[in-house]
C-alpha cells in the first residue's frame, strides 16, 4: 500500500508510525530490503534526515536492521519480536541477573513501606497483565507485566533505586519479551500474585522470595 504524506508536525514519529504500520501490514517481508532514505523521504513528503531519525529509532527497536553499504532491512514485525531476536543467550542472563539484584531490594522496600494507593496501582497492574496473558494480547502482557515491576519498585519509595531501574527499563521489556511462554496454560506460566500477596500483607522476607524465586527460574532456562 502506498505511504500516506506527513503533516508538519511531529514528523519523525509520523514517519515511525507510518514505517512500524506498513511492516506490520506486510509492505515489506522480514528480511526484504526497504525502499531508500530518498525515495521514502520522497513518498512521505518529508526531508532525508526526518527518515534517517525514523529509520534510527525503528533500527534500535528491533523492526529494522541497517546494514553499512548495503541498505536496511527488516528484521520483525514488532518491538516484542525485534526484543526476542535482540536479547538472547548470555546477554538475557546478564539481563535477568541485573534486574534479580534491583527487584529483590525493591520488593523487602515495597512490602515495607508502600501506601495503599500503591498497592492499588500493582495490583491493578497485575490483573491487566493476567487478562492479556488469557487473551494472548502479548503486546499489552508485556507491556503490564513491565509497569508491574516498575510499580513494585517505585512502592519502595528509593529515588535511586527507582532511578537505577528506570534506566534499564528497555532491557526489562525485551527480557519479559524473551521470557514470555503465550501457549503455556496459566497454572503453568510465571505468576506474581504471591508477590502481591507478601507486599501486601506486609511480609518483607516473603517478598524478597517471590521477586527471587521467578528471576532464578527465568535464569536457569536461559
Amino acid at each position: 500500500m502506498p505511504l500516506a504524506t506527513t503533516r508538519r508536525t511531529g514528523l519523525v514519529d509520523q514517519v515511525i508510525g507510518q514505517l512500524r504500520d506498513a511492516i506490520a501490514q506486510g509492505e515489506w517481508p522480514i528480511g526484504q530490503r526497504i525502499p531508500t532514505e530518498p525515495a521514502l523521504a520522497e513518498s512521505l513528503g518529508v526531508g532525508r534526515n526526518t527518515v534517517r531519525e525514523a529509520v534510527r529509532a525503528l533500527a534500535h527497536s528491533g523492526l529494522l536492521e541497517v546494514r553499512q553499504g548495503d541498505g536496511t532491512y527488516v528484521r520483525a514485525t514488532s518491538e516484542v519480536s525485534g526484543a526476542i531476536r535482540r536479547l538472547c543467550g548470555s546477554e538475557l542472563r546478564e539481563v535477568l541477573g541485573v534486574r534479580r539484584a534491583l527487584e529483590v531490594e525493591a520488593a523487602r522496600l515495597a512490602a515495607t513501606v508502600r501506601t495503599d494507593d500503591e498497592l492499588a496501582i500493582i495490583r491493578a497492574l497485575l490483573d491487566q497483565r493476567d487478562e492479556a496473558y488469557r487473551a494472548e494480547d502479548i503486546e499489552t502482557y508485556v507491556r503490564a507485566d513491565t509497569e508491574f515491576h516498575l510499580a513494585v519498585v517505585r512502592a519502595g519509595h528509593n529515588e535511586l533505586l527507582t532511578e537505577l531501574y528506570r534506566g534499564i527499563l528497555e532491557a526489562v521489556t525485551a527480557s519479559v519479551a524473551a521470557t514470555t511462554r503465550p501457549h503455556l496454560p496459566e497454572t503453568e506460566a510465571i505468576g506474581h500474585r504471591g508477590l502481591l500477596a507478601a507486599i501486601a500483607a506486609g511480609d518483607a522476607d516473603r517478598a524478597m522470595a517471590e521477586a527471587a524465586g521467578f528471576l532464578d527460574e527465568l535464569i536457569r532456562e536461559a
